[in-house]
């Protein structure tokens, strides 16, 4: 399942925070534009899942530059056991756009 760029700005202007960001970028990547959330790059998440644990159960939104490596972060987070994970379409090429 994905979420669009419009539907994420929708939900954080109306203030929810019933759900987690996670930006699986590279850190410099994240220095320049960032929405906020927990940071994981993509080649550290395998060895990350501990600390994702406590967010098995929660609503997930990954998002990237353009959303392929979400696309994979969520792919390897549901093989994981993440129930409810979501790639953010576009990526912050689409947020920003």
């Amino acid at each position: 399942m994905n979420i669009d760029t419009q539907q994420l700005k929708d939900r954080q202007s109306a203030g929810e925070d019933n759900f987690v960001l996670l930006d699986v970028r590279e850190s410099y990547e994240r220095d320049e534009f960032n929405i906020g959330g927990i940071h994981v790059p993509l080649g550290e998440l395998g060895a990350s899942m501990e600390k994702l644990a406590p967010h098995r159960d929660a609503e997930l939104i990954v998002y990237c530059r353009s959303g392929k490596r979400s696309a994979m972060a969520q792919s390897l987070l549901q093989q994981s056991g993440f129930k409810n994970v979501k790639n953010l379409e576009g990526g912050m090429l689409a947020y920003q756009g």
